[in-house]
């Protein structure tokens, strides 16, 4: 797991945040870095690979396939993790509060 996702991991886990996240989870044959099955969550960390624009079409397959299925995806840059943890954190709870309250 890259280092990133270790951090945010720590947070996630052990519903950490109020809500149950794991961490690697298939749906209909895509793997999400995150995902909150209760509010159909998924939190994908984009790293520096991401600006390959081979990765960047792939991302875009893997976020429609999410919201074919009324999967919220959640693209947060792996850069945030490092340099603003605890706005992250918040940004993910924030998502989380406005999806339970819909």
């Amino acid at each position: 797991m890259p280092k990133g996702e270790a951090i945010l991991w720590r947070k996630l886990r052990n519903n950490q945040i109020t809500y149950k996240f794991r961490r690697q989870y298939g749906i209909n044959n895509v793997i999400v870095d995150f995902y909150c099955p209760k509010l159909r969550l998924a939190v994908e960390i984009d790293g520096i690979t991401h600006e390959d624009p081979t990765v960047q079409n792939k991302d875009k397959k893997k976020t429609f396939l999410l919201k074919k299925h009324e999967i919220r995806i959640l693209r947060i840059p792996s850069s945030e993790i490092f340099e603003n943890l605890d706005t992250v954190i918040q940004l993910i709870y924030s998502e989380c509060k406005k999806i339970d309250g819909e």
